[in-house]
């Protein structure tokens, strides 16, 4: 009998709680950091918009646009997170489901739990569930750096890719609203002293 202990037997509430705790702290820190990505990719905007030389703004496109790929794998990683999170929770319900029959049921959890084929496949569907969630992430992510890969050897390094175009693009066209803006205020301001 003593043989087919399962390592679940030995498995207390808190040791979950702690393992929820540490991933949602974990989760909190990977937030955390997206919020200072997203103000860094601001902050470079707002400089791309106001450079006047080119390859400094090219230098802004492309900051901007490896904060970016970080922010994604950020995100992944947080949803990964999020996934296991709840998965710990719903083994915590299980838990506090299972201290609760103990404590108040009369019959004895034996019925319950009788059926340890049906719990074995129970949670080896949940493992299952994780493993294939696992291999998701890990074959987008794969796909991700292969693709990346791919391009980046097909570029030079001080290339200009379609990203950067598109950056040094809107930084130009409001570069020169900004300067029409100046312009037309100029002349107003000329055309007021004249009238004077």
């Amino acid at each position: 009998m003593g043989l087919f202990k399962s390592k679940y037997d030995k498995l207390s509430r808190e040791e979950v709680v702690d393992a929820i705790c540490k991933l949602e702290q974990e989760a909190q820190e990977i937030e955390d950091g997206l919020v200072t990505k997203q103000k860094q990719i601001d902050e470079l905007m707002e400089k791309g918009k106001a450079e006047r030389s080119k390859e400094v703004k090219l230098f802004y496109a492309k900051k901007i646009n490896s904060l970016k790929a970080d922010r994604e794998q950020s995100v992944q990683r947080a949803m990964y997170l999020m996934y296991n999170i709840r998965l710990l929770q719903k083994l915590k319900s299980s838990i506090d489901d299972n201290q609760f029959f103990k404590n108040t049921a009369k019959t004895s959890l034996g019925n319950l739990l009788a059926d340890q084929k049906g719990l074995a496949k129970f949670l080896n569907k949940t493992l299952g569930t994780r493993t294939s969630a696992e291999d998701v992430l890990t074959s987008a992510d794969e796909t991700f750096r292969a693709v990346e890969d791919a391009y980046e050897k097909n570029e030079s390094i001080y290339g200009m890719n379609e990203r950067d175009d598109e950056l040094l693009a809107m930084f130009e066209t409001e570069e020169q609203v900004d300067a029409e803006q100046e312009m037309f205020s100029g002349s107003a301001g000329k055309h007021a002293e004249k009238d004077e």
